[in-house]
């Protein structure tokens, strides 16, 4: 069984709708934690990017757009999760 672009295009936005679902139910004080959590599959996401272009042929498009999309998605994701971080890092020193 093999999906067709609109499978894998249905696939990604009820994950999307799904991932908000799941982030705007979690408590606050579990927001560190599930920061990580987060981190590290952005990690695995910008690796996964990383392979994908450099094994795609050139004339497949579409496969590197979407590879660059998720390289660009998660770099973000992860200096984001490194700013916050540090912003709450330099709330607890002493003055």
């Amino acid at each position: 069984m093999s999906l067709t672009p609109f499978d894998a295009i249905y696939i990604i936005i009820l994950c999307a709708f799904l991932g908000i679902e799941v982030i705007r139910k979690v408590l606050p004080i579990l927001h560190t934690p599930l920061m990580s959590g987060s981190n590290a599959i952005s990690g695995i996401v910008i690796v996964g990017s990383i392979i994908q272009i450099m094994k795609t042929d050139l004339t497949l498009s579409w496969t590197i757009i979407l590879s660059s999309l998720g390289l660009l998605v998660g770099s973000i994701n992860i200096s984001g999760g490194f700013f916050v971080t540090h912003r709450m890092l330099k709330m607890f020193k002493k003055k």
